[in-house]
């Protein structure tokens, strides 16, 4: 999902005061080597479900939801009605006395939890005001040979819970659930979904669109956090097969691939549709000036029900509108397969500013992702112009129809690459935001610069210095913590700018690139299509990397320590220049960090020291030889200000003669 600070607008609070304010603040939290290098911090065994290496273990399980879902949209009173079929494997060791469903429209009402805890000022998840929701007509269980009978269920808020009858067995055995519903569509759902009202009609974004099964699993049993708002999704994997019925003039995308494209496609839409998945180049397959022509569809009146299938995913969504154009492109993964991308957006919002380049990024994010992270694993990659800000599902995303230029780029990649986190490794996101938004984020930096020869490239995340400040401001929360607990001004940060501003460090300056690629490859490998928590990412990476991380998830991830490192004095070998030099340094917070230290010399020589974390384990001051020769003109720590240091006053040492003067 999007964040609205995406282009780091806070950047502004990087104001002189504020440094100086917590330059002050430096150095008062002393440094204790014991705390932050603790012997049992990740020391918890594994099992047979889930190895102390971090790999899923010889016994690991998840359930299977297989959903089968026919709907249609009554335009006229804004309303989405039909039924689902699920049928859901038990594969836990445990019998099942009751299933656990997920009913999030029931979010949509200020009479709903999500509703009484929006602030009255309202905000971004708040959807107060309106009276939304699922209405169940009915629910009905099949287990064995038995036929369809009505179960027994309980409502509460956004949870349906089916109390059976006849447990479900451990081991393999299946239960399927028939539910009849219907909802009225919010015009803004949590940043989720909607409608949107353009020139040519309405644009539908539908999600959270069906009852869903919670996930059951080996670390809680049920997962039943209610869905408040920020705080997303945790789905089981399944096949889906799903009809959407529509009015006859409408456009449909979903997830996964169109079943019936010669029933609802022109015989003109289905060459140019063939020809995209051939081109590099964007090609129209319906354009602005066609919006309004009945003959851009197959019949001019009544309705068309469209017919999709998505096999190995999580969740589904679509959209349809009578406004959309469309173009496509074709894609090309690492293993010589293809995919289609494509975009449908409002006529207003085209143009090479605006959505016309955005099959262009689509294109650019996910071939790059394929080849760093994982393959991408869906037919089509749909991009969606409509009412949300930003917001994800497998294969296809929402975006404002309202981004341009490099905020379009921004927001397309950003929700594609959750395409890998977690629509493909399926974290819970509703526990561990950071775990999707972070890992995401993270990959953005990467994609964004090598998209179109860095267009859109930025530095502002390569001097740490300058985002210290906002990354250790006093009410930060730590990054694990609950997104609904996270406070909303800080939910940027803590779930996507600062784990990813981690990785980045592990990766550049702790385990270096080709050992932190190896072991993040190996966490996606081991956990594709499968559910890892905080832990067996944290021991995938130790494990894959062969290094002890601990002090550094402790000290990044479950706290706020911070960084700082200084220069504190330099002296002469026997007080001669020419015999080399003892550099002294100091680590004053309870965060640390490897080091790199750059000596100048008078006659302009420069040497680089590099030292690892490991000197920090015994306190909080380090003195080591340098083969100097000359009188040293200055010695810095961090030189490339690739290290959140709160205090950079005091990295850089120099003798009084090259000393600046105080200003009074």
């Amino acid at each position: 999902m999007k964040i609205s600070m995406y282009r780091l607008g806070l950047l502004a609070i990087c104001s002189l005061g504020f440094l100086n304010t917590m330059a002050q603040q430096a150095g008062k939290g002393a440094y204790d080597a014991h705390v932050l290098f603790h012997p049992l911090f990740n020391f918890q065994p594994g099992n047979e479900y889930r190895t102390g290496s971090g790999a899923p273990g010889p016994k690991y399980w998840q359930n299977k939801a297989d959903y089968k879902i026919n709907v249609a949209l009554d335009e006229a009173k804004g309303i989405v009605a039909g039924d689902i079929e699920l049928t859901y494997k038990n594969n836990s060791p445990e019998s099942l006395d009751f299933i656990w469903l997920q009913l999030d429209q029931n979010a949509f009402s200020s009479h709903s939890r999500g509703g009484k805890t929006t602030p009255v000022t309202g905000g971004r998840f708040g959807n107060t005001g309106f009276d939304g929701g699922d209405s169940i007509r009915s629910v009905s269980v099949q287990q064995g040979k038995d036929k369809f009978v009505d179960a027994t269920y309980k409502i509460t808020d956004t949870r349906m819970q089916i109390r059976l009858a006849t447990p479900v067995k451990p081991n393999g055995d299946v239960i399927k659930i028939k539910i009849a519903y219907s909802f009225k569509i919010p015009e803004y759902g949590s940043d989720r979904m909607g409608t949107l009202e353009t020139k040519n009609g309405i644009v539908y974004e539908m999600a959270q669109w069906y009852p869903r099964v919670a996930v059951f699993d080996d670390i809680e049993g049920w997962n039943l956090l209610p869905y408040l708002g920020a705080g997303e999704f945790y789905l089981e994997y399944g096949d889906f097969d799903y009809n959407i019925t529509v009015p006859w003039d409408h456009i449909v995308v979903g997830s996964g691939e169109l079943l019936n494209p010669g029933e609802v496609l022109t015989a003109e839409q289905r060459q140019r549709l063939a020809n995209a998945a051939k081109s590099d180049q964007t090609v129209m397959i319906r354009s602005a000036e066609e919006v309004s022509s009945p003959a851009s569809r197959p019949k001019q009146s009544g309705t068309l029900t469209w017919r999709f299938r998505c096999q190995q995913a999580r969740d589904i969504a679509w959209a349809t509108s009578k406004a959309f154009v469309w173009d496509a492109a074709k894609m090309n993964l690492p293993k010589g397969k293809t995919a289609l991308a494509q975009s449908v957006y409002p006529a207003e919002d085209g143009g090479l500013d605006g959505w016309g380049r955005s099959t262009e990024y689509v294109k650019g994010c996910i071939e790059f992702y394929s080849s760093y992270v994982h393959e991408y694993t869906y037919p089509v990659a749909t991009n969606v112009a409509g009412i949300v800000g930003g917001m994800e599902y497998p294969g296809i995303v929402f975006c404002s129809s309202k981004s341009r230029k490099d905020d379009l780029w921004g927001v397309t990649d950003h929700e594609f690459g959750h395409n890998w986190f977690p629509m493909i490794v399926g974290n819970n996101e509703r526990k561990y935001a950071w775990m999707d938004e972070g890992f995401n984020t993270f990959i953005n930096f990467l994609s964004t610069d090598n998209f179109n020869n860095g267009e859109y490239k930025t530095t502002q995340m390569n001097d740490l210095h300058r985002l210290a400040p906002i990354i250790f401001r006093p009410k930060a929360d730590p990054i694990m913590t609950t997104p609904d607990v996270i406070q909303a001004a800080n939910l940027g940060w803590e779930a996507y700018y600062k784990p990813a501003l981690g990785l980045k460090m592990l990766r550049e300056q702790v385990l270096g690139k080709e050992r932190f690629d190896y072991a993040f490859q190996q966490y996606v490998k081991r956990w594709a299509f499968k559910h890892p928590t905080p832990y067996d990412f944290f021991r995938t990476m130790e494990d894959a990397a062969g290094e002890d991380l601990g002090w550094f998830w402790k000290g990044w991830f479950f706290e706020n320590y911070k960084l700082d490192q200084a220069v504190k004095d330099v002296s002469y070998v026997e007080q001669n220049p020419q015999k080399g030099s003892f550099v002294t340094i100091e680590n004053l917070d309870q965060l640390a960090m490897p080091v790199k230290v750059d000596i100048e010399e008078v006659s302009g020589k420069k040497t680089r020291v590099e030292l690892p974390v490991e000197i920090w384990q015994r306190g909080g001051s380090w003195t080591f030889k340098a083969a100097t020769d000359q009188p040293i003109r200055s010695v810095t720590i961090d030189p490339e200000r690739s290290l959140p240091d709160i205090n950079p006053s005091n990295n850089i040492w120099k003798p009084v003669m090259y000393a600046e003067p105080e200003v009074n």
